[in-house]
């Protein structure tokens, strides 16, 4: 999830667009599920969701009785998060400084939040300022190198995936979450993997992103980038595509 203060309205409406798809494949709710459940969250305890983007995940744990906060430094972000849940509690704020109190949350969760972070140690160590003694880390996202896509040409893929890859701040966050959580001193740590399989039309818009980023980089022509995207509507139109995008969940504990 891109996290820019300087975005443009017209940016902000495309990325709630695309968090809006995702969060309506299958399986994207049994995982958002799974982070509640491994956060413990439940009736009176408090949870902060950073990087809360349209706040969908504050809404849930509402539901579910918990205290919850969404944080998220984009200002046209969080309008629409209070226009679409108005009880819900939402801040402007970034991951390195939250507007919470030390040690009075019992929850930290961030969903697809930590590519975005050049210094996610930073992010750690707020987390460690607002939790509790025993309270739940939970870390949620993609390695953006690990796009497992099928096409006629691999090699212009792997250049498309890898020159997109190129334009995060932390691509790789995902496979680092268990050793971050270790040298912040967290504690029990667990990390497991989630990967969605995608055979129809659903992920055009993503993969079109992926391939629009590598041409906007140079990486790869204009040309190029049109054959290849031609090539995956077809494989779409024929359920012929295939795209497998393992999704990582971390989490662990704050030292009692």
């Amino acid at each position: 999830m891109t996290k820019n203060t300087g975005r443009t309205l017209s940016a902000t409406d495309e990325l709630i667009a695309l968090l809006d798809a995702a969060d309506r494949l299958p399986g994207a709710e049994g995982l958002r599920a799974r982070t509640y459940g491994l956060l413990g969250a439940g009736p009176d305890t408090a949870v902060v969701d950073v990087g809360c983007g349209a706040g969908r995940g504050v809404a849930e744990l509402a539901e579910r009785g918990v205290k919850a906060v969404g944080v998220d430094p984009d200002e046209q972000m969080i309008a629409v998060a209070r226009g679409r849940w108005p009880g819900a509690d939402f801040r402007v704020a970034a991951a390195y400084e939250l507007p919470l109190a030390d040690h009075s949350m019992d929850g930290y969760r961030a969903d697809k939040v930590f590519h975005e972070l050049a210094e996610p140690e930073q992010a750690l160590a707020e987390a460690h300022r607002v939790l509790v003694p025993g309270g739940r880390v939970v870390l949620t996202g993609q390695d953006w190198d690990t796009f497992v896509i099928d096409s006629g040409q691999p090699a212009l893929t792997r250049s498309i995936v890898h020159a997109r890859t190129d334009l995060i701040a932390a691509p790789r966050a995902a496979r680092r979450y268990r050793n971050l959580l270790l040298d912040a001193d967290f504690e029990d740590v667990t990390l497991d993997v989630h990967t969605g399989v995608f055979t129809g039309p659903t992920m055009l818009p993503l993969l079109a992103g992926l391939a629009e980023g590598a041409c906007s980089s140079g990486a790869v022509t204009r040309e190029q980038t049109d054959g290849w995207l031609a090539e995956q509507r077809t494989r779409a139109e024929a359920d012929r595509l295939f795209l497998a995008l393992p999704m990582f969940v971390a989490a662990a504990t704050a030292p009692r």
